[in-house]
């Protein structure tokens, strides 16, 4: 425990928590859990959800917008986010930054340390994350391997810095089992949402939350190998092919979007969009 942590008290057992901001990029603006028609769900909103159940009072926004690299998010967000004066916020970014062909780690962390500073100094109980491997499910992303090591290095260090709770997905056993994952294995499925969900209340020490978040799934026999090989042209066709035309192009699947939840509602009332 910091010495930051020592000194803050835990608004999450006294019911302290009022606002909640989220701020990051399509992983907690949701996708992967629900879709642009029905609407999205993603962890942050069902994080919202369980400190809703001891601060009934809650209200929450979330800033996040899909292809945000960790600078935009700390240009884009952190400003309106301070303005919103919550007193919990989580911060996650940086994946969209380790799938470009340049990116400096150092760089990438030192927008969240930002953003971590600045929240924590502001008063608020801050949560991230670190990035699972994801060439346990795409092989083909093994050169970013070492950069996500890498970063989650620097996260566990920033985040000790500054007081900031950590939820491990790096290290938890699912993130190689496909039921994790949505279809295009970038973002999480419904399943992994929740997950993330549970690890981050777990890290923020919110009442009935505890680590069976952390247990291994139930295991899944393996696909046949024929069934592989098809499996992984059809997802290259799908997912890979367009995502590339979008890098060479110079365009983000966050173009033209805003925030879903842009302003404090509360959780299970109107969104104020």
């Amino acid at each position: 425990m910091t010495p930051h942590e020592k000194s803050t008290p835990d608004p999450a057992r006294s019911g302290g928590y009022l606002r909640y901001v989220a701020l990051g990029d399509s992983q907690t603006e949701g996708l992967g859990d629900g879709d642009d028609v029905v609407g999205l769900r993603g962890w942050a909103d069902r994080l919202a959800e369980h400190l809703a159940v001891d601060n009934p009072d809650l209200q929450y926004a979330n800033l996040a917008v899909r292809g945000r690299r960790a600078g935009e998010v700390r240009a884009e967000q952190l400003g309106p986010a301070l303005a919103l004066r919550p007193d919990v916020a989580t911060v996650v970014a940086g994946v969209n930054d380790l799938l470009r062909l340049r990116v400096e780690p150092s760089t990438v962390v030192g927008h969240l340390e930002a953003m971590f500073a600045a929240l924590t100094d502001s008063g608020a109980r801050v949560a991230t994350v670190t990035f699972p491997d994801l060439t346990r499910v795409i092989p083909l992303a093994r050169p970013v391997r070492s950069r996500i090591l890498d970063i989650n290095d620097r996260i566990r260090a920033a985040a000790d810095r500054h007081g900031v709770a950590v939820a491990e997905i790096a290290r938890h056993p699912a993130v190689a089992d496909r039921r994790f994952w949505a279809d295009d294995r970038l973002h999480c499925s419904p399943l992994g949402h929740r997950l993330i969900a549970a690890a981050v209340a777990h890290a923020l020490r919110v009442p009935g939350s505890d680590d069976s978040w952390n247990q291994p799934p139930p295991p899944l026999p393996g696909p046949p190998p024929r069934w592989r090989a098809t499996a992984e042209l059809r997802w290259a066709a799908t997912f890979l092919g367009p995502w590339l035309g979008r890098r060479l192009r110079g365009q983000s699947s966050g173009d033209q979007r805003t925030a879903k939840h842009p302003l404090l509602h509360r959780v299970g009332g109107p969104s104020g969009t």
